[in-house]
């Protein structure tokens, strides 16, 4: 097709929709443009909270804030070599759009993400037997916008290996090799992000602290005993705990969900009464922006 070449970038910004690349130019030459209102929603969610009148009073009482769920539109223009072409364009726009969660990518200059699914109707419009018209609303449940980074940080139980006390006076030093049992997450965005922590056994009753710049710590403490191969994942934003993939266990789980706040960081760390040197902790985790 005159004036388009596959691979082309159409403008400064590209958004994916699960594996459509909106703003640019396809393998079959199909130019998918977005419009200049086409990506509304990105800059901001809706705000979720309440007003109480004061009785006799000026003013209201102004209750906690959240933010809403991040409604997306995406609009633009599909322009196709052909007929045929551009019917499968089409289709693949409503197959983009799916029911269930899809990774939908801006390409900024820090590229940022979420997790988003359709929304409302998946509106195109036929202008010639080239060209049409798309526009296809998504909803992110968690409104905030994620790096395409994610970080990724473990340890073993701390432990001390080496070291010898000897009952004489010498200026000898014989050192001991101190294993630190923690790692640090970082958060260069402007909102704060939840971890992942994931402790694969042999470990009994785990304990898991994270410590902030300000000195504050949050502790997360495992009543049960996992065994040789068992993977606890402890999802701190979903507020859950699945023992090998399949079973919940979040009875077993105390403490305060860790958050990571805004430009900042977090030193987590554990323990636990016996050592093992095969169980291990992870900890993953993006930058968040509003």
């Amino acid at each position: 097709m005159a004036g388009y070449t596959p691979g082309q970038v159409l403008g400064g910004k590209t958004v994916a929709l699960g594996s459509l690349l909106l703003g640019a130019v396809d393998s079959s030459g199909v130019a998918w443009t977005i419009g200049k209102d086409g990506l509304q929603g990105w800059d901001s969610p809706d705000v979720r909270t309440q007003y109480s009148d004061r009785q006799a009073d000026h003013g209201s009482w102004a209750g906690p804030a959240y933010l809403a769920a991040r409604v997306i539109t995406l609009a633009g223009t599909i322009t196709a070599p052909d007929l045929v072409t551009l019917d499968t364009a089409m289709d693949q726009l409503a197959a983009a759009a799916a029911l269930t969660d899809t990774l939908l990518v801006v390409g900024e200059t820090i590229p940022r993400q979420c997790t988003v699914r359709r929304s409302g109707r998946v509106l195109m419009q036929p202008v010639t037997d080239r060209i049409a018209t798309y526009s296809v609303m998504v909803t992110a449940a968690d409104p905030r916008r994620y790096s395409t980074v994610l970080q990724s940080q473990s340890t073993g139980l701390p432990s001390v290996t080496g070291g010898l006390t000897l009952p004489v006076t010498m200026p000898v030093t014989i050192t001991a090799t101190t294993a630190s049992g923690q790692f640090t997450l970082t958060n260069a965005g402007t909102v704060a992000t939840r971890p992942v922590l994931t402790v694969t056994g042999p470990v009994a009753t785990p304990t898991i602290l994270a410590q902030l710049p300000d000195g504050s710590v949050t502790q997360l403490t495992y009543s049960d005993t996992l065994n040789s191969g068992d993977v606890l994942v402890i999802d701190c934003d979903a507020h859950s705990v699945v023992l090998n993939g399949q079973a919940s266990r979040r009875r077993y789980l105390s403490g305060t969900w860790p958050e990571i706040p805004a430009g900042s960081s977090a030193v987590f760390q554990w323990s636990s009464p016996g050592y093992d040197p095969s169980a291990m902790l992870a900890g993953t985790c993006r930058a968040a922006w509003l």
